[in-house]
């Protein structure tokens, strides 16, 4: 086929066709695959250039459809690229490089340069865009560059700004700035010089300058932005996560959005780097307009008018720049001094009569306030100068009434003048007299009124901006002034706000009140809720200026104040603000709520308004809108009395919330008063922060980055802020917490305390300080400007305070001096303080005193007169208390010794202070790392290898600290080796497997410090540090730890077992050493028990206390500093604080932790006797029948050593061959019989001894380490088939006849069964018990490590530190085993007997428990004599082997409440001594005070006397029955008692402090002591006493003996004591459960209980019973007991049953019941209310004068399972 040829036409049409066709797939491919609408290969200027998807920044996009949803058709339509996302807050539309201007002809001017700027071709965005626009640049200042953008052709709106004038020149030189303009297409870029880092740039946008629309947008160098408002932006760094805020001031509650506010604010500022270099960014514009800010950061402006003028102001700080904003737009003002005090304000009161009331009660409760304000309720009909008549009936008196009380009276103005007449018919004259000066804003039409609605109905609205309108405004307050004498003014809905839309007209469709851009203002309505936009004004149309009408209502209202009140400043309080209102007014944050979110909220919007010039500002305390709640407004009023502006007020219709309407004494009260006088005290402070701002732009309530701008958690610090520099203001903003969580900046802090008039100097780290005070009349206008005024300087610097007066010009406050100097941070004692006014004699100044705790100095009684100069110097030197020793070891200390250590020396020969002492510059750490979680703190250290202490062994290279917020109440903090595991103590505690603590509920604050390392501890009620390792000394080497603490007062307790002289720690150089051994009691000598945990008390009262987990031998010094340090030879710091805040519930708290005491079966808390010595059964038998026929109550019988086989466990002798029937008989008679047991069994028998032939083949003896051989000690054991000589010593015996014994290692699991085996073989097969008594367990040894005296191993025998322990030189072994033998843990891991020695006691309480129970099927109670923590959950515990002394009896007491303490309630010495012939005044006194040791047994040695009561002679069998029916009446109490503290943890034996730790007497108290909360026990315990001398706590007291009230409390009384009796009282407001005696409790249990109601003054009281069998396990924890609730109101006692899982009728019968303290009144009758009867019981007593009151329900069978109601009439 041939060819075909197309003609011309067909080829055109062909061409036309494919070029239609290529369109089609183009537009299709648009379509389909989003491609942009814009060619992206032309370079048309129409069209322009989009970014390909690879180069598509998504948070560079400018937004080119800002006005509503995007559409791909209007995106098209104004040439911009359009590429959807997958949200919408990324811009689908955006600017391409189609749009802005091309600079043209750049050139130098005087003031800069200057450039035409000519429009790119291309779609138009809004219209009307001016193709030619003209920049002018202007370098002002070094650090101040402006640049305006606006027409070259037409004049264009300006901002008739009243402070800023024109700039002439010549531009500034030597400027921190550069400036480049790039010419295609414009942008404009400024520099810092410095760095070359680009502030300011905008050519990441284009410039679209059109009539009614402008918008730039700049790139920041820094996601660190604050500023621009008024909104509310909860937080004070912006989040720039596309983020649109509107800009036109509007009459808006504040709320969660990006709402339009009061004030109209351009102004930010951003924070380059750390070193704290700023730049700030202006825009003066008044025109609606919005600010758009997107992640880049990129801040694009969109404005509705005006021209595009700004200024930007780069500084070293971000202070310098705000300083460098407000000296541009005017300095603010200086406000009257009584303007920062508190204000009480309310909307609506409703009439004169509640004012004066909320006058009257906030003056009798005592709230410091200035100022009280009322709102638009006091007008006639709301109209501004008016009163009303009727309501507000005596305004001007009650005006001088305040006046008379040095207040002042505040009254609100509204800029809305009512068209309308009086209430009396009469014309309203400020409203005829303003339209006869043309005065208010006019329609359009410039002549005609424009008539809105506000307060009063109708209204006309005055223009400010018209000088005439400033004449009548300012004669207008004049008039009014001369009726209602008014101290200020409060000028409100001055946006300006009115209540319909535009006018009563209504608005013109016109491009002024429908503009072709509406920024994103609150109903997108540029009219809504104020005026029309084309209105007129004096300074132009309301589209323009009507951000500025709040402005110049200010400036009218400053110039009305001075007409009104020449010569003073007054107060203007404006809503409405602008840049510059500062230098006018002051501002409140408007109309809030009452939230705790707003609450947090207005932190920030006072740190914003203090970048804007404004800082007199702060909200409506406690919130204006909806009903506050007492919590929040107690927070807030905390908060607000730190608000620069601080005042109270609120709307109509909601609660009442001035402070005294919560209650004269209210907690609200009391806080508000507290944090109210904290803020006049600093009054001087705040007006000088304010005369720094008026005179320098200073900020006064400061953001944390203008300090520490170094720091960038400062950066993003929003909820505490600065007063200044220097107060730190940390405020509660959680609903329900009592603690607060703070930042602590890198400085040094003090906790404010209030002080009289004077100076508070707060050293830095280099014991420097400065600071500054400015004084005046408070109320004379520019007193600064005409110099009448005194300014004065301080510095502090090596030790001196100079007071400079650099400026005297005020001789009235010449009369003021300072008064106090309070120095804080002093490190060293002060010996001397002089004074001196310059130029003339140097004076001692004798009253002062340093506080080395604190580190605080005060100087009183001075007497400084303002006007003059002084020189204050302190002579410090370094404390002797401030020593901590470097040479703790045996042998003594030397100079050359101490300075190898690479210690100081220095000899004293008074003091027992230190001669070789840490420098206090050394810091053998570093700190590497910190990480603080929610939960906790983990650092790490790192050993300074060029440390130069050489402490004893090799110090651990590498430490972590983990510090962990367990609870509320309790935190651990712990140091170990962070590479090798150490040994770590095997005991578990109850902590929670991850912590429970929450931030807002924590009672302490934790802080890791650097330099030197050390570990902080905050109660933060208080402020108090109760842990402060900050000290130097520490060291952490592989045998030698030591760490010291600061202790927050000398009031420290616990630590043991030791025997003390007194219950509080002498802090006077004393070292006590812990290490468990076979010690009798005696001063510092180390004894069986290991318990390394103290309680303080704080000087405020309260209490806290700590115990470190560690089982290796230590010693811990306390001195006078006051300072306690712990030396360790092994292990490793693990630390455990519990924060109470009172003694009893700290101690609670760590009972929680290592087990709650252990329930002691009744039985045991009956008498008990013993004695090491009885030859046979018939000794024990004669005790028994002596007891018996003497009727003197007892229940346990026991014997010593005595009754074995040749001291054999396990075993029974000949002599006592007939003991298991004696056992057998007493038991039947409802007695309980104890037996010993010692940790030593025997390896030397020749007849079979099962107990060690079993335990060989259980493996359960201790041997040598990597062997199977054991380490042979001696003990009791004799050798059998040897006659033992009596009359050896211990020693010749021990050589003579003593065994070879092995040590069971109870560590491991066979060893507790093998344990359980031989309990469980000798109950059942040779004679049965009761209880177990485990002895000799520390372990003791007859001799030093093992048989032949040498161990093997001398680091760990002789280590390298020897803590300060009996026989210190003699090794750890010494009457112990050889600390290298080796013991095996349950879990099978090997330990060394170095580690776990003081551990040993602990691991044989649990197994021996566990087998007598297993055993006996009961209860049962053991007794051991070692223990450790958390051995009081399974044994008691007796003081071990004392002396018949007199001196042993109140030492018996320390040792009860320091076991009370240490979770082992159930304690007791022996009673009568151990050691040596009791005598029979002694014994006498002993039983007296014995008879109330929750452990009463009466016990001693053999080859002494007997001394069991029925031994001596019938007077004091008498007297022992007598005082043990006292105690056998009150076991029902005593048990309840340790029911109590078995459930709940807690003390039995309770110091006095316990209870009454608010008198601090009771601090010191130890020879009294209290049973539980009520019953208080005074022993005499001096020989030939027959009295007594003890202090009575403030309660009310009943004398046991008597039920008499002995009307003395709170002081020290000597009671009479003859030698027969003991002082027992008991306090009022208890009840106590009590039961007639018997000879045991076996018969006592039987017979009636009865009851003690012991009133208190208001005749109320409680109790409580709790009640099982007595001896079965697990009672409590089963649900198998009753419990009931006693309670007395006046005249009717009832009982409430609380559990009923026991009853038993012939046990709970109740017989007596004793009312103490019932009143004086005579009883006429008694009614009996049970089981649904009424009963009338006998009066066996009735006593008007003593007010006793004695009843029997015996007759009526009342069993107390059911419950009881008595009342007497």
């Amino acid at each position: 086929m041939a060819r075909k040829k197309f003609s011309g036409l067909e080829l055109s049409l062909i061409v036309l066709f494919a070029i239609v066709t290529i369109i089609a797939i183009a537009l299709i491919a648009v379509l389909a695959t989003k491609t942009p609408a814009v060619e992206q290969i032309t370079d048309s200027p129409a069209l322009g250039r989009c970014p390909t998807d690879q180069n598509d920044n998504i948070n560079e996009r400018i937004n080119c459809i800002p006005d509503q949803f995007p559409t791909q058709a209007i995106c098209i339509q104004r040439g911009c690229c359009w590429k959807p996302w997958n949200n919408s807050i990324i811009p689908w539309c955006f600017f391409a490089q189609n749009h802005g201007y091309n600079s043209q002809r750049i050139s130098n001017t005087n003031t800069g340069r200057e450039a035409q700027l000519e429009r790119i071709n291309s779609p138009t965005i809004f219209g009307r865009d001016l193709n030619v626009v003209r920049v002018i640049t202007e370098n002002q200042t070094p650090n101040r560059f402006r640049f305006k953008i606006t027409d070259p052709s037409n004049s264009r709106y300006e901002v008739p700004h009243q402070h800023v004038k024109s700039f002439v020149g010549p531009a500034a030189s030597d400027t921190l700035y550069d400036v480049v303009i790039t010419e295609a297409p414009f942008g404009i870029q400024v520099l810092r010089k410095s760095n070359r880092k680009v502030l300011f740039d905008t050519t990441v946008g284009p410039l679209v300058f059109s009539d009614q629309y402008l918008q730039i947008s700049t790139r920041l160098p820094s996601d660190y932005m604050y500023g621009i408002g008024e909104h509310i932006h909860k937080r004070f760094r912006h989040d720039l996560y596309w983020k649109t805020w509107p800009i036109f001031t509007r009459d808006e509650l504040p709320g969660d959005n990006n709402h339009n506010l009061y004030g109209h604010q351009t102004f930010f500022m951003c924070i380059e780097d750390t070193s704290g270099k700023s730049f700030g960014v202006f825009l003066m514009n008044s025109n609606a307009m919005e600010i758009f800010i997107q992640p880049t950061p990129i801040v694009t402006y969109r404005v509705t008018g005006g021209i595009l003028d700004f200024y930007i102001f780069l500084g070293d700080t971000p202070a310098q720049v705000v300083q460098q904003f407000q000296q541009l737009i005017g300095l603010p003002a200086m406000p009257a001094y009584w303007n920062l005090g508190f204000q009480l304000s309310r909307w609506n009161y409703g009439s004169l009569d509640v004012v004066r009331e909320v006058v009257r009660r906030n003056r009798e409760a005592r709230i410091p306030f200035d100022t009280q304000v009322t709102d638009i309720d006091y007008m006639e009909d709301k109209k501004d100068f008016t009163y009303d008549t009727v309501k507000f009936q005596g305004l001007p008196e009650f005006v001088n009434d305040l006046h008379n009380h040095g207040q002042k009276y505040v009254i609100i103005l509204d800029p809305a003048i009512s068209i309308n007449k009086r209430a009396n018919g009469a014309n309203y004259e400020s409203y005829d007299r303003g339209t006869e000066m043309h005065v208010w804003v006019n329609e359009s039409d410039g002549t005609t009124p424009v008539i809105g609605e506000v307060w009063p109905g109708l209204t006309v609205y005055p223009d400010f901006t018209s000088p005439q309108c400033e004449e009548w405004w300012a004669d207008e307050c004049l008039r009014f002034h001369q009726q209602v004498p008014f101290d200020g003014l409060w000028i409100d809905m001055n946006e300006v706000s009115s209540f319909i839309q535009g006018s009563r007209k209504g608005c013109e469709d016109n491009r002024w009140n429908y503009p072709p851009f509406t920024p994103d203002i609150l109903d997108k309505l540029m009219y809504s809720k104020t005026l029309c936009m084309d209105t007129v004004q004096h300074w132009g149309r309301q589209y323009d200026v009507h951000s500025l009408y709040g402005y110049s209502m200010a400036i009218a209202t400053e110039k009305a104040i001075q007409r009104v009140l020449p010569n003073k400043r007054g107060f203007i309080l404006t809503r409405s603000n602008f840049a510059g209102t500062g230098k006018h007014a002051a501002h409140w944050l408007g109309d809030n709520t009452a939230s705790w979110e707003q609450m947090e909220w207005s932190i920030t919007g006072m740190l914003e308004y203090s970048l804007f010039g404004i800082p007199l500002v702060g909200a409506d305390i406690c919130g204006f809108v909806a009903d506050t709640t007492e919590e929040l407004c107690r927070r807030w009023m905390q908060l607000g009395a730190f608000y620069p502006f601080s005042r109270n007020h609120n709307a109509e219709t909601y609660m009442e919330q001035d402070p005294a309407y919560f209650g004269q004494n209210s907690l609200l009260v009391n806080s508000s008063r507290h944090y109210l006088n904290i803020r006049y005290t600093l009054l001087p402070f705040l007006y000088t922060l304010f005369y720094k701002a008026h005179r320098y732009g200073e900020t006064v309530a400061r953001p944390f980055l203008h300090e520490f701008y170094d720091d960038t958690n400062s950066w993003i610090e929003d909820t505490q802020f600065l007063w200044g520099p220097a107060l730190l203001i940390t405020p509660v903003l959680r609903q329900g917490a009592n603690v607060v969580s703070a930042y602590i900046p890198d400085a040094t802090w003090y906790d404010y305390e209030t002080n009289p008039l004077g100076l508070i100097v707060a050293l830095n780290d280099d014991n420097t300080a400065i600071g500054d005070f400015f004084w005046d009349d408070g109320e004379t206008k520019d007193t600064i400007e005409n110099g009448n005024y005194i300014f004065y300087t301080f510095s502090v610097s090596n030790n001196t305070l100079s007071i400079t007066c650099t400026h005297s010009s005020f001789p009235e406050g010449t009369n003021l001096a300072f008064e106090t100097i309070k120095v804080l941070g002093l490190s060293n004692s002060v010996t001397q303080v002089t004074v001196a006014e310059v130029n003339q004699a140097v004076t001692s100044h004798t009253s002062f005193n340093y506080d080395a705790s604190s580190q605080v100095l005060l100087i009183d009684n001075l007497k400084l007169n303002l006007g003059k100069s002084f020189t204050i110097v302190w002579d410090q030197f370094f404390s002797e208390n401030e020593r901590f020793t470097c040479y703790p070891d045996a042998d003594e200390a030397s100079e050359q010794k101490c300075r190898n250590r690479g210690c100081l020396w220095n000899q004293i020969s008074l003091s027992r202070a230190p001669e070789c002492y840490f420098p206090r510059d050394v810091d053998p750490y570093s700190v590497s790392t910190v990480q603080y979680s929610s939960t906790g703190i983990t650092a790490d250290l790192q050993f300074n290898g060029n440390s130069r202490l050489n402490m004893p062994s090799e110090p651990i290279s590498n430490l972590r600290v983990e510090v962990k917020y367990h609870k509320d109440d309790m935190l651990q903090f712990k140091i170990y080796d962070a590479q090798k595991k150490r040994y770590e103590v095997p005991v578990p505690l109850n902590v929670p497997a991850t912590p429970t603590s929450t931030y807002e509920n924590r009672l302490y604050d934790v802080e890791v410090r650097k330099n030197p390392f050390a570990i902080q501890i905050r109660r933060r009620s208080t402020g108090r540090v109760i842990w402060d390792s900050h000290l130097p000394g520490f060291t952490f080497n592989d045998q030698f730890i030591q760490i010291s603490t600061r202790l927050p007062s000398e009031y420290i307790y616990g630590f043991g077992e030791v025997e003390h002289t007194a219950f509080k720690r002498d802090l006077n150089w004393h070292t006590w050493g812990m290490f468990t051994r076979d010690q009798p009691p005696g001063y510092k000598l180390n004894s069986y028990g290991f318990h390394p945990y103290y309680m303080a008390l704080e000087n405020e009262g309260n209490a806290h206390s700590v115990l470190l987990l560690n089982s290796n031998a230590m010693d811990v010094t306390f001195q006078p500093t006051p300072a306690l340090t712990y030396r360790i030879i092994g292990g490793i710091l693990d630390f455990y604080m519990f924060l109470g805040p009172t003694p009893e519930v700290a101690t609670q708290q760590y009972h929680e932790v290592i087990g709650h005491p252990v329930m002691p079966p009744y039985w045991s808390l009956g008498f008990q006797l013993c004695r090491y010595g009885y030859r046979n059964t018939s000794q024990v038998e004669e005790v028994f029948n002596d007891m018996v026929a003497a009727r003197i109550p007892y229940d346990v019988q026991y014997t010593d050593i005595d009754y074995m086989e040749r001291q054999l466990d396990f075993t029974i002798g000949d002599e006592f061959r007939d003991l298991p029937q004696f056992v057998d008989k007493i038991r039947a008679q409802g007695m309980k019989y104890i037996i010993i047991l010692d940790p030593a069994i025997s390896g030397n028998e020749t007849e079979p001894y099962p107990a060690f032939t079993r335990g060989q083949e259980k493996d359960v003896f201790v041997k040598w380490p990597n062997s199977n051989d054991i380490c042979w000690a001696k003990v009791w054991p004799d050798l059998p088939n040897v006659t033992i000589d009596e009359s050896l010593t211990e020693d010749e015996a021990v050589n003579a006849s003593r065994a070879h014994v092995a040590f069971p290692d109870f560590f491991r699991r066979s060893t507790a069964e093998w344990w359980e085996k031989e309990i469980e073989d000798f109950y059942n097969n040779q004679m049965k018990f009761d209880g177990l008594w485990i002895d000799m367990n520390e372990p003791s040894s007859f001799v030093n490590g093992t048989t032949t005296n040498q161990c093997r191993n001398e680091s760990l025998n002789y280590p390298p530190y020897f803590p300060e322990l009996t026989k210190r030189t003699d090794g750890l072994h010494f009457r112990t085993m050889c600390m290298e033998t080796e013991q095996i843990l349950s879990d099978g891991s090997s330990v060394l007997h170095y580690d776990v020695h003081n551990l040993y006691g602990w691991s044989q309480v649990k197994p021996t428990y566990d087998a007598l129970q297993k055993v006996t099927g009961k209860r049962g109670i053991v007794i051991s004599r070692s223990t450790f923590p958390t051995a009081g959950q399974w044994a008691g515990h007796w003081l071990g082997d004392n002396y018949a002394e007199w001196t042993n009896l109140d030492k018996s007491i320390i040792g009860m409440m320091e076991f009370s303490l240490f979770g082992i309630s159930y304690s007791g010495a022996d009673i009568c001594g151990f050691f040596n012939n009791s005598e029979y005044e002694l014994c006498a006194r002993w039983m007296q005070l014995g008879a109330f040791y929750p452990y009463s047994r009466n016990h001693n040695i053999a080859f002494t006397r007997r001394q069991d009561p029925a031994s001596w002679n019938e007077t004091f069998s008498t007297m022992s029955r007598n005082v043990l029916n006292i105690r056998y009446t009150l076991l029902p109490y005593f048990y309840t008692q340790m029911h109590e503290i078995h459930a709940h943890g807690g003390t039995v034996i309770r110091p006095l402090m316990h209870e009454f730790f608010n008198e601090r007497e009771t601090w010191d108290i130890f020879k009294q002591f209290l049973w539980g909360p009520a019953f208080m026990v005074t022993p005499v315990m001096e020989f030939g006493s027959d009295r007594v001398y003890g202090y009575v706590p403030n309660a009310r007291w009943f004398d046991y003996h008597t039920g008499s009230d002995i009307h003395i409390r709170g002081q020290f009384n000597t009671f009479a004591a003859p030698w027969d009796y003991i002082n027992l009282h008991v306090r009022g407001g208890h009840i106590l459960p009590c039961q007639q005696p018997a000879n045991n409790t076996f018969y006592s249990r039987q017979n009636f209980m009865e009851l003690i109601v012991a009133a208190d003054d208001n005749q109320m009281a409680q109790g409580s019973l709790f009640w099982d069998d007595g001896d079965t396990i697990g009672t409590y924890e089963k649900d198998m007991y009753f419990m009931a609730q006693f309670n007395l109101n006046k005249t009717t006692l009832t009982s409430t049953i609380l559990k009923s899982g026991y009853v038993n009728e012939n046990e709970m019968k109740l017989g007596t019941v004793k009312i103490w303290g019932k009143g004086n009144s005579p009883v006429n009758s008694v009614t009996l209310n049970y089981k649904g009867n009424t009963y009338t019981p006998l009066i066996i007593e009735n006593t008007p004068a003593n007010e006793i009151l004695i009843i029997d329900v015996s007759p009526f069978n009342v069993v107390l399972h059911n419950p009881i109601e008595i009342h007497w009439s």
